[in-house]
């Protein structure tokens, strides 16, 4: 009996360790409660037709990373607002992260007030 108990504690002890993963991520993005204080103005925006605006000016996306290089190229801290409407594929939003990331560009995802 004593095996037994080894076991279903070994069991919890697993699934204790491995469902705390710090790799998860919580999809429900798009309500948050939380307000930026960000001061900078470049924000790219995604709409449901999967095309690309910074700054409420159209762009291709294959243009997306060169429009923020040059506009992010003076400021100390550059910082992208992403506006991505709530039914686009997550692909879209990790594209533009991706885009940042290469370039050291912070990112601040916009979302709805809760």
């Amino acid at each position: 009996m004593s095996s037994m108990t080894d076991i279903v504690f070994l069991l919890l002890i697993f699934f204790l360790l491995t469902s705390n993963s710090p790799n998860a991520l919580d999809l429900i993005l798009p309500k948050a409660k939380g307000k930026t204080t960000n001061t900078q103005q470049v924000s790219v925006s995604i709409d449901a037709d999967l095309r690309y605006f910074l700054n409420e000016k159209l762009l291709e996306k294959s243009q997306l990373e060169a429009v923020l290089i040059q506009e992010l190229s003076a400021q100390d801290a550059p910082t992208i607002i992403l506006r991505a409407a709530e039914s686009i594929a997550i692909k879209e939003a990790v594209f533009v992260m991706d885009v940042a990331n290469r370039n050291q560009f912070k990112v601040i995802l916009a979302v709805r007030p809760n």
